[in-house]
């Protein structure tokens, strides 16, 4: 006899069969309430049947939570592409570059601007503040300080002016270098060295694999169960990810009646990419669940079993029928009842199971 647990594509079977079925599955939190006993000088554990959460298998479709497409914010012509399709790109890193020409003059033009308006605020302020001592003296008139204090008031303006210039002629040469706005990956790539590019037009989209989330169709026969719980698991490649989150759309879509609920998943969850399908388990209520280790199920072709221990040491294999598995646990429909006892090791249970009666404790 050889050991086995639920394997890969056992686990697939089980969850897809349920989905077609309509069936549900099951969420359990905790490992089973008995304890760990010996019996027959194996260890076991005992049955029970446990309260544990009922779940609606649906099909989602992963997707990127920051997912953009940078477009040009000036004319001009592309001299630099840094990354491709499929590259992974850090926040900040330049990623495609516009030739500058034109912009790199208007800030050469701008940073001029400034000098000369610095300078002559200068001698505004210089000759303001003579006018205004020979006033003080009585040496000039009035109307000599107004107009002083009128042009140091323009030359003020004017360097005001300069500044907010060169400001806008540096933020025109940093539209020539395009930068991701977060890490991710490069989806796709819409120009070419060369190519002349207008203000609007699409460079570059990418999306960030940090933070995934599944959007799933929600059918109305349990929108007001979901609401209530608003927990839900998402299975992929045999593995259980509990969901972080669960935000269900207030209206149905007019053609398949259906609500859309975004299920938020834990950052950075390897072996997922944006546009893949999975299987979404929604909670929509509770039920008594038997819960048993997968390392306890025996499987041997198409039969699944677990090694029944009695309470006078006779180690017997037994047919069983499995429903939902989670984690390190499967769900068993049929062929045990809570109460009785398994094996916990099944490769030493078939070794008692085929000793003698009477070798048995």
């Amino acid at each position: 006899m050889r050991r086995s647990g639920l394997g890969l594509q056992a686990l697939t079977q089980v969850v897809v069969l349920a989905a077609m079925a309509g069936a549900t599955g099951t969420l359990h939190a905790q490992a089973p309430a008995s304890p760990v006993a010996t019996v027959a000088g194996l260890e076991t554990i005992q049955l029970t049947v446990e309260a544990s959460s009922t779940e609606r298998l649906l099909d989602g479709t992963v997707e990127a939570v920051n997912q953009a497409t940078v477009s040009a914010q000036t004319a001009g012509r592309v001299s630099e592409i840094n990354f491709d399709v499929n590259d992974r790109v850090t926040e900040g890193a330049l990623i495609l570059r516009i030739r500058s020409t034109e912009q790199a003059t208007g800030l050469a033009q701008a940073q001029a601007a400034l000098k000369e308006a610095t300078a002559r605020e200068a001698e505004a302020q210089l000759r303001y503040q003579r006018i205004n001592d020979m006033y003080q003296r009585r040496v000039v008139a009035k109307a000599t300080l107004d107009e002083a204090s009128a042009s140091r008031d323009a030359a003020v303006a004017r360097l005001i002016a300069a500044r907010a210039g060169l400001d806008a002629a540096r933020e025109g040469v940093s539209y020539t270098e395009i930068r991701a706005p977060y890490t991710g990956v490069v989806t796709q790539r819409f120009v070419q060295v060369g190519e002349a590019v207008a203000p609007g037009t699409p460079l570059m989209s990418g999306a960030s694999l940090d933070a995934l989330r599944v959007e799933v169709d929600v059918p109305q026969s349990v929108i007001e169960q979901a609401r209530a719980v608003r927990k839900a698991a998402v299975y992929a490649d045999g593995r259980r990810i509990e969901a972080t989150g669960v935000t269900l759309f207030p209206s149905a879509e007019p053609q398949s009646n259906t609500f859309r609920a975004r299920i938020e998943l834990p950052r950075n969850v390897e072996g997922l990419a944006p546009g893949m399908f999975v299987k979404v388990g929604l909670i929509v209520g509770e039920a008594d669940r038997l819960l048993v280790p997968r390392s306890a199920v025996v499987e041997r072709s198409e039969m699944r079993g677990v090694y029944v221990v009695a309470p006078d040491g006779r180690v017997a294999l037994r047919q069983v029928r499995l429903g939902h598995v989670r984690g390190d646990q499967v769900e068993i429909l049929a062929g045990v009842v809570g109460g009785e006892r398994i094996a916990v090791d099944p490769a030493a249970a078939g070794l008692k199971a085929r000793r003698p009666a009477k070798a048995h404790d």
